[in-house]
């Protein structure tokens, strides 16, 4: 199976697309307006607030200038009358959302609907360049841009992804379900550049989309994102190159959302540290001379990934459907749809065998220490020298639905969907049957579910839904999903006010690679036993005062985990899990004080290692340099988690495991920042780990055995273009 290699190299581009964005700075004039995005408040009042804004009928397509002045000149009844083009009539959105000049979205897997995603131009957040940083509390991390992570949340821990080899990059990857969508008025460019470090270990994460609107119906859009490092500490090279190319047309009956996405990740793998101490003792002038465990350059991860999905829907009304219609959001309805997917992954892991030393593998009695030599990996089960291990997975996914909206779309009952579908999958990994002729054995199997879902509104007050899955046969015979939620939304002193409840209950079959694998350094064919997962939460928030709370239970049975030993394991009870989370921003004058506490209790640690504490504080004052012209920020952002048996990486597995040999915790990472906005251009200037060697224990770990970064000063750009 042939393995290509990216050669693109992102410091390349640093010298040209500094050159392009210092001259457009200068080449810019005062009276630019200012960007035409949206961000997430505006995103919840325009869907709060849907009967406002424009009447049916109007065409929001059709716009003044930016500043909302109406300046045009009067018409000429002398000319012939320009004939106005047809507005965006689609059932997705309401008047609101069609009034914004640019709106985002994402389409919904099996299903006619749309999820709405904020499309933020702010200030805020945008300074936090690691992707899997930017939800609740954080991430166990790696520790540089482009490498794995693990949400210290629980209950936002990614679950059941077919190629589970993938998941720990969940914070980078394009799918089926996060592939953007827009909607512009304008033809519209935003690009981003971040860079720190020096050349020899520089970090750089460069970004670009592109999105435009044939018409008012129609659009496509281009987004591209570049990340990765050559790393701070030995072997920790990074490539991070995702692409997403998208096409929509929501039109007034027949509505198609297609796309092909690409992901393709390099990582060199050191291993992690030899010890805490050569991070915690800082015997090392350069970070570049920290002693790893795996000592070869070869030793590297290569991921690929290629797919295309469509999907499209045509609408039935029931009732007679005229001109004066704007939309069939309001009438009794059906909708037919068909959605199809193609999506295949490859795994390639590379090393070569090289014991490394600890020289304080031993404490003696006299305080002196003797060294140790380990491998990391215990088995050399193909060759004992190298490894080679090559791995692929393809599904190809068809769904049929069909979705009823009995009265009004946004009704008491406002959809019922039905659908089934066929997955075909097909799983390639070496054999020792093929040892000779060099085959790879390939193993296919079938997958029918049928699935539904019901939901509506009572008016803008309570919106609820309910979702079943099931596999009557085939590969995964037997699962089942169940889910349901409720939102109930009002208001305090005309401020909104969302209470929220869900419950989901998932029984579902280990992935193949969890019961089937052969490599060099690990090989199981054990039969496991589905997981058992019911979720119930409860939830109140308040944006405008920007409080949340929620609290989380969850009862896992039949748990499915990597032992210490990388094994795979499964536990024999249950294991329960509580989840407290609170986010309260103050604001004083100019002062910003924003704080998110997480507090988590797992029955079984060995199963399931959780933080007792984990926090995320951003302190920062915010002010206007020059009114309605440039804003600034200057602050700090803090992580901490408390001490507690935390998982490590294993680079053979692209996993993580439940390591039970050093606690890690107890050391707050901080990051100091200057933040500004200008026109259509941010900008930020940030200190990553400002506090590197003034308090703290030292050991600036996050996953064990894997340091976090030092020291290190980071410049960051973004600009939108339109027209």
């Amino acid at each position: 199976m042939p393995q290509i290699f990216c050669s693109f190299s992102m410091s390349r581009l640093t010298q040209s697309l500094w050159l392009i964005l210092l001259s457009g700075l200068f080449m810019a004039l005062p009276g630019v307006a200012a960007a035409q995005g949206f961000n997430a408040r505006d995103l919840m009042r325009a869907q709060q607030n849907g009967e406002k804004g424009l009447q049916y009928g109007a065409n929001p397509f059709e716009q003044t200038d930016e500043e909302g002045e109406e300046n045009a000149e009067k018409q000429d009844t002398t000319k012939k009358e320009r004939k106005i083009r047809k507005p965006l009539e689609s059932y997705f959105f309401n008047d609101s959302i069609r009034a914004l000049n640019n709106f985002k979205w994402n389409v919904r897997h099996g299903y006619n609907r749309v999820v709405l995603q904020s499309l933020d131009t702010t200030l805020t957040d945008w300074r936090i360049d690691y992707p899997f940083y930017k939800e609740g509390v954080g991430d166990i991390a790696q520790g540089a841009l482009g490498q794995t992570s693990l949400p210290l949340d629980y209950f936002r821990r990614p679950r059941y992804f077919d190629f589970s080899f993938s998941s720990p990059y969940y914070a980078y990857i394009y799918n089926m379900e996060n592939v953007p969508f827009y909607n512009t008025k304008r033809p519209l460019i935003r690009m981003t550049y971040i860079e720190s470090g020096q050349k020899r270990v520089r970090e750089e994460n460069f970004d670009i989309m592109h999105a435009q609107n044939i018409s008012p119906t129609t659009g496509f859009n281009i987004d591209y994102k570049a990340r990765g490092t050559r790393g701070q500490y030995v072997w920790s090279r990074t490539k991070n190159h995702n692409l997403a190319v998208a096409f929509n047309h929501t039109g007034k009956r027949y509505s198609v959302h297609a796309a092909y996405y690409n992901n393709h990740i390099e990582q060199q793998e050191n291993g992690g540290v030899v010890g805490t101490w050569a991070i915690a003792d800082t015997v090392f002038d350069l970070p570049s001379g920290v002693p790893m465990k795996l000592q070869d350059a070869e030793a590297q991860n290569l991921y690929r990934n290629n797919a295309f999905f469509v999907t499209q829907t045509y609408g039935i009304p029931l009732q007679r459907l005229t001109e004066a219609d704007f939309s069939m959001a309001g009438l009794s309805s059906v909708y037919i749809g068909h959605s199809f997917e193609y999506n295949s992954w490859s795994k390639l892991y590379k090393d070569r065998r090289a014991p490394y030393t600890n020289e304080r593998g031993e404490r003696n009695p006299d305080g002196t220490f003797t060294p140790t030599t380990s491998e990391y990996y215990e088995n050399w089960y193909i060759d004992p020298q190298k490894s080679c291990d090559s791995l692929y997975e393809r599904v190809i996914s068809n769904r049929v639905f069909v979705q009823a909206q009995p009265w009004d779309r946004n009704g008491v009952v406002g959809t019922i969907d039905a659908g089934i579908g066929v997955d075909l999958h097909t799983y390639s990994q070496f054999r020792p049957s093929g040892f000779l002729s060099g085959e790879y054995e390939k193993v296919k199997k079938t997958s029918y579910y049928a699935y539904g879902s019901v939901g509506g509104k009572i008016k803008k007050y309570v919106d609820w839904d309910a979702n079943f899955k099931f596999y009557p046969s085939g590969y995964r015979g037997g699962d089942l999903s169940v889910g349901a939620h409720l939102a109930l939304k009002g208001a305090l002193r005309g401020h909104p006010l969302i209470l929220e409840g869900r419950f989901a209950m998932d029984r579902l079959s280990p992935n193949y690679w969890q019961e089937n694998l052969f490599s060099n350094h690990y090989v199981w064919s054990t039969p496991l036993s589905k997981e058992n997962d019911t979720r119930i939460e409860v939830a109140l928030s308040v944006p405008d005062f920007g409080i949340e709370t929620g609290v989380w239970l969850g009862f896992v049975g039949n748990k499915i985990y990597y032992d210490t030993n990388s094994h795979i394991a499964q536990s024999d009870g249950t294991t329960n899990l509580t989840s407290v989370y609170a986010r309260k921003d103050f604001r004083l004058g100019g002062f910003h004080l924003n704080n998110r506490v997480l507090l988590q209790w797992s029955t079984n640690q060995e199963v399931v290692p959780v933080p007792l504490f984990s926090a995320y504080l951003s302190y920062f004052y915010e002010f206007w340099v020059v009114r309605n012209v440039l804003r600034l920020q200057i602050g700090l952002d803090g992580r901490f988690n408390t001490k507690y048996y935390a998982p490590s990486y294993n680079p053979a597995l692209s996993a993580y495991y439940n390591q039970r040999d050093i606690e890690v915790g107890g050391y707050p990472y901080m990051d100091a920042f200057l933040m500004g906005k200008w026109k259509r251009m941010r900008i930020f200037l940030k200190y990553q780990h400002v506090n590197k060697g003034l308090f703290g224990n030292g050991e600036y770990f996050s996953a064990a055995n894997y340091p976090l970064n030092p020291g290190m000063f980071k410049i960051g750009i973004s600009w939108g273009f339109y027209d």
